[in-house]
Formats: C-alpha cells, sequence, structure tokens
C-alpha cells in the first residue's frame, strides 16, 4: 500500500483549500486512494478545511483507500477533538 504524503499549508483556509480539493481529485483520479496529511506546518484550519477533508475522506473510503493525519499541532488537534473528527481519521 502506497500513500502519498501531502503538506497541509500552514493556514488551510477557503483560497488554500480550493487547489487543495482540485490537486487530491486529480491524484485520486490517477488511482491513487492512500493518502497521509502531514499538518506539521498547518497552524489553523477552518471549516472549509475540515469538509475538504472529510469529502476526501468518502472518496477514499469508496474506493478502499485510507487517509493518516500526522504531526497536528495542538490547537489544530483540538479542533478535531472539538468536532468529534479525532474518531473518523486515524490520527498519530
Amino acid at each position: 500500500m502506497n500513500s502519498i504524503t501531502i503538506y497541509i499549508p500552514k493556514i488551510f483556509i477557503v483560497d488554500e483549500v480550493a487547489n487543495f480539493r482540485v490537486e487530491i481529485k486529480r491524484l485520486i483520479d490517477e488511482g491513487n486512494k492512500n493518502f497521509i496529511f502531514n499538518f506539521s506546518q498547518c497552524d489553523f484550519i477552518d471549516s472549509t478545511g475540515l469538509g475538504a477533508l472529510v469529502s476526501i475522506y468518502k472518496k477514499c473510503i469508496e474506493k478502499d483507500g485510507s487517509i493518516q493525519l500526522k504531526s497536528l499541532n495542538p490547537d489544530v488537534e483540538k479542533l478535531f477533538k472539538l468536532t468529534r473528527l479525532d474518531k473518523v481519521f486515524e490520527i498519530y
């Protein structure tokens, strides 16, 4: 199982999310379905960013793929816990 690592931008909000969706869709269309989203550079994510991750997660799961989130800073991780998305995503 080959995973593609994607680095999430420092501030993951509307402008960044649009490009991110296009890029991930292209990768999925090429047959990729396993992703590691590295949050080591990300200080902030808004609801648009969370929504994009959820929709990508659904697409990958449909194709028997996986999404893992890694290196979340405490503030970003707290948001995943508040929204209960820590129960959806594999975070390490």
